[in-house]
């Protein structure tokens, strides 16, 4: 056999050798069991009352076998201070056959969260969390609404309705033929028109309709056709708003270059003044959409729902403060609550539009500002009945800032408590939104 030859079937061997042994490496890595650790509260629901203790209980296991060797590292905090330096627990326990227990005291209506770490020996740190809620009913506003609130809100109002709707309806394929959509660019104070895809019913006979409006958390995005297609199919005038204004249905570069671009810190923008804070255009493109609803022939004159996540549960907030003629919103886990929560010792909500100053306190000409777009000022005004969702582990919009404004809020409500739930907008949430919508509009025909 030529040299050249053998050498090549060796190489193969060794190829072949090394690619098995690198498959069974992985295997065994794959098969390897990780460690799970897990913080509950005791009782589940982690609700007490001022002065009580909550009981953060701590677990952990392998391959579904307890460990019961080594320990865990925790610290205790009100997602703005924590650990001994704020009076809370902090610290190192041991683990055992039993769960490993955290005990703190709530000292006013307030969230505390249990960040619990265990590092074993042979593998990376594990991060768990939970956190318990004090008499969260009780919960207040962090400052009091500005005397001229109302009045700066009427004035804005009044300038809006002095621009003309001029919708501009186009009609958007979609798949479900009883139902009839179109992209709809609507004429709106300071410049960006709504924009987003409306579609009703075919063939709905006037006044027989309920309202629906989508509204959309942070980030740059299109409108959304299947939200305003779904209202339809479920009998209403449905319509999805995006949140700046912007083009509906353009490729995803577009948004990403607006992201990066003009529309890049939005959230920030213009917030030294009342008159030039990004949201109060966004709010008035909420009482825009509903102008646009109200004035279709199909209306029922009677209902009007808002819908939304995050910054879009804060719109709806604020839809049903601003806008007496909504009937029922639906807030989940909504931001842009509570701006002036520093100033009474407590983490404000997402986007932290309030910053602090040298001196640690929150800028004074910012944080006068913010209160006119506060959407716990507003849920102060909403009479609308409402379904409110709250994660007790949400860092983006802590469960403080959401409880203010649903205690804030005048009408009937129910809040979805959910105690392990971060930031987010899960599918069984999502579902009993719509439910509630759906019965809002049985009990209002």
């Amino acid at each position: 056999m030529p040299r050249s030859v053998l050498y090549s079937l060796l190489w193969a061997r060794v190829v072949t050798a090394g690619l098995l042994s690198m498959i069974l490496a992985g295997q065994l890595n794959a098969a390897a069991p990780t460690y799970s650790l897990q913080v509950v509260t005791d009782p589940a629901n982690a609700l007490y009352e001022v002065g009580e203790e909550a009981t953060f209980l701590i677990t952990v296991s392998r391959a579904k076998e307890s460990v019961t060797e080594g320990s865990v590292v925790f610290i205790v905090d009100d997602f703005l201070t924590g650990g001994k330096s704020a009076g809370l627990p902090e610290g190192q326990a041991p683990l055992g056959d039993k769960p490993t227990r955290v005990v703190v005291k709530g000292r006013r209506p307030e969230f505390l969260r249990c960040q619990v770490t265990f590092t074993p020996d042979d593998g990376k740190p594990v991060r768990a969390i939970a956190a318990a809620g004090f008499s969260p009913e009780k919960i207040g506003l962090s400052l009091p609404v500005p005397d001229d609130f109302d009045a700066f809100w009427a004035d804005q109002k009044q300038q809006l309705a002095k621009v003309p709707l001029d919708p501009k309806l186009t009609p958007v394929d979609q798949a479900d033929a009883t139902v009839e959509s179109f992209d709809a660019q609507i004429g709106c104070l300071g410049g960006a028109p709504v924009s987003g895809y409306f579609s009703r019913p075919k063939g709905a006979k006037a006044k027989s309709l309920p309202a629906i409006l989508w509204v959309h958390g942070a980030g740059v995005r299109s409108s959304s056709l299947g939200s305003s297609v779904k209202g339809a199919q479920a009998g209403m005038l449905s319509m999805d708003i995006n949140a700046h204004g912007i083009p509906n249905g353009k490729p995803g570069g577009f948004y990403s270059e607006l992201n990066s671009g003009l529309l890049n810190g939005y959230r920030h923008a213009g917030r030294e003044s009342r008159e030039t804070v990004y949201f109060r255009g966004m709010y008035l493109r909420l009482v825009r959409a509903i102008d646009f609803l109200t004035a279709q022939p199909e209306w029922n004159g009677k209902t009007v729902a808002v819908i939304g996540h995050s910054q879009g549960g804060g719109q709806s907030l604020v839809a049903g403060g601003i806008d007496d003629r909504v009937t029922l919103i639906a807030p989940g886990v909504p931001a842009i609550c509570d701006h002036s929560g520093r100033a009474a010792g407590r983490i404000n909500g997402w986007p932290q539009l309030v910053p602090n100053g040298p001196d640690g306190k929150p800028d004074p000409t910012i944080l006068e500002a913010a209160r006119y777009v506060d959407a716990v000022n507003f849920a102060t005004r909403c009479r609308a009945e409402a379904i409110m969702s709250v994660g007790f582990i949400d860092a983006t919009c802590p469960p403080s800032s959401c409880y203010a404004a649903y205690n804030a809020l005048q009408g009937e409500k129910r809040m979805i408590n959910e105690p392990l739930m971060g930031h987010a907008a899960p599918a069984h949430i999502h579902e009993a939104f719509f439910a509630r919508v759906l019965e809002h509009v049985r009990q209002t025909k």
